[in-house]
């Protein structure tokens, strides 16, 4: 894939998860309901060794102002922890014995 500025040039091995680079907690979580786990498992093995590096990446910005590459590649990153005990711990996208429970996320950090 063609780099397409989408993300900082350090993580551009990540752009096809840009699909994945979803604002809020509620896309984030309807996006995990909606994805098999392979798709997550993918996403999961290319940005879990980059969190740290994302991390230390994005803190170099004000989080009230940051760059829209630097925001998707946290986007990213925020989708990595939606998907993880999914991928760790209940081996499916929905947690199980939930029934019809959800989170509502009332305010979100940065959108």
């Amino acid at each position: 894939m063609a780099h397409t500025d989408k993300l900082p040039a350090e993580f551009a091995e990540l752009e096809r998860f840009l699909d994945w680079d979803l604002a809020t907690e509620g896309e984030r979580y309807a996006k995990r309901l909606a994805s098999g786990m392979p798709e997550m498992q993918a996403l999961y093995d290319a940005a879990l060794p980059r969190l740290a590096d994302a991390m230390v990446y994005c803190d170099k910005f004000p989080l009230d102002d940051l760059p829209e590459d630097v925001r998707s590649l946290m986007h990213i990153m925020q989708s990595l922890i939606t998907i993880s005990f999914a991928i760790e711990v209940w081996k499916q996208a929905r947690v199980p014995d939930s029934g019809a429970s959800y989170v509502e996320c009332i305010k979100e950090p940065v959108v």
